[in-house]
């Protein structure tokens, strides 16, 4: 369990508060490229480590990120007009560039004009992967590019959606983090034979293996198949802070479906609302139509409202929870994976009270990813450099395999969770 302190200090995100300057230091996901599609589109908002922000792609197509409010009489510039070069506000016509810069101030004589006194908070952008990135912090301490391996994959072989989860961060990031969980909270009584309803679904104990790295960790998930001399190993990357690398899943026998690798993003909204992202890419043939949508994830367009990227599946509905069909056909009576990784985190409250937790074993993961962020802290605090900031994670690749009893998965799966490294 945390101390009341400890918990706050991980779960608060705001400016000035010890997690949020941590926060900063790190590129985020923030809107898909297709949000902002075209030059000259509407803006669009953006809440993010609880900042009121306002996107806009200009009229040569670059992408600006701003304050919300109009530094005149501080109205939102989500009302504003997108044209030639800049947002102008509806209020007084005041027009702003991509990098927060006062360009026209038309209500003022030419006399008293003092647009170039006026600048907004601005934040830089990037695009890749179909992603917009942003930075939020100290412009001297700019990290390197995100170069996650799924931006670097064609077009034809990634997919990226984006939901809003109703709690804290952390319940996020941990309840990603947790392995075990799968074996019983995504299982299905329908007879698959593949992945969540075979393997995990067969060993539902599990012992975790945790390795600190310089990105943050690498750690095993190892079952012991029942009636067998074999384990099922599942490797994975938690990068930090709110980055999960996993693998895509097996067949019974062991043989690999697709090399498929999935992740998410816990991008932080506020303290209270997190908006996650998930993403996935092929390694050898192109996704198909099932994998792009996401199908039975909780995060297809048919479970989530592509404008406010809420899921239709929340806590003032309960969830859509079935009661027949967890008596019948699933173990939670919630349709789609990630819907159901959703409600057990949103039903913890908005934040989490970890000083009532008893924790495990099986919760090695989650231990050392609130040791490891707490320590990131005050190296920030210190005038430091936070882990992954510098270090290389565009190699990180998830792999689960059927190996041998006694094989130690961090050592015989090692090379397969680096590109280009017995891959």
């Amino acid at each position: 369990m945390l101390s009341a302190a400890d918990n706050e200090a991980l779960t608060r995100v705001g400016p000035g508060t010890p997690m949020g300057e941590l926060m900063r230091r790190y590129w985020h996901p923030v809107l898909l490229s297709w949000e902002l599609a075209e030059p000259d589109s509407d803006p669009l908002r953006v809440r993010v480590l609880g900042e009121d922000l306002v996107a806009f792609r200009d009229t040569s197509g670059r992408v600006g990120l701003l304050s919300e409010w109009c530094a005149h009489r501080l109205t939102s510039l989500f009302l504003g007009r997108n044209e030639e070069g800049g947002l102008r506000c509806v209020f007084h016509g005041w027009k702003y560039d991509v990098d927060g810069r006062c360009v026209d101030m038309p209500n003022e004589p030419a006399e008293f004009d003092f647009k170039h006194k006026v600048k907004i908070t601005h934040y830089p952008t990037l695009e890749m992967g179909g992603v917009i990135w942003a930075y939020l912090g100290p412009k001297e301490l700019r990290p390197p590019d995100p170069q996650f391996e799924f931006t670097r994959q064609p077009e034809t072989h990634r997919h990226a959606s984006k939901v809003v989860q109703e709690s804290n961060w952390l319940q996020g990031l941990e309840g990603g983090i947790d392995s075990v969980h799968s074996s019983f909270l995504h299982r299905s009584f329908n007879g698959t034979d593949y992945g969540l309803d075979g393997l995990r679904a067969r060993a539902t104990a599990s012992k975790l293996e945790v390795e600190p790295t310089g990105y943050g960790y690498r750690y095993t998930s190892t079952r012991a198949l029942p009636g067998e001399d074999r384990n099922y190993i599942r490797a994975y990357h938690w990068v930090m802070p709110h980055v999960q690398i996993r693998a895509a899943q097996l067949n019974a026998d062991g043989s690999w479906r697709k090399f498929v690798i999935n992740g998410h993003h816990w991008v932080p909204i506020d303290d209270e609302n997190t908006m996650v992202w998930n993403w996935t890419y092929s390694l050898d043939d192109p996704l198909n139509e099932e994998e792009r949508v996401q199908r039975h994830s909780g995060n297809d367009p048919g479970a989530v409202d592509q404008t406010t990227f809420r899921s239709f599946r929340n806590r003032r509905n309960d969830w859509n929870i079935d009661r027949e069909l967890q008596r019948k056909e699933n173990f939670t009576g919630i349709f789609g994976i990630n819907a159901q990784d959703r409600a057990v985190q949103e039903a913890m409250g908005p934040i989490s009270n970890r000083t009532q937790e008893h924790l495990g074993q099986t919760d090695r993961a989650i231990i050392m990813a609130r040791k490891l962020l707490l320590q990131a802290v005050r190296t920030v605090q210190d005038g430091g450099t936070p882990p992954s900031v510098d270090a290389a994670y565009g190699n990180l690749r998830a792999i689960e395999e059927v190996l041998p009893s006694g094989v130690r998965g961090l050592d015989a799966l090692h090379d397969k969770m680096y590109a280009g490294v017995g891959a």
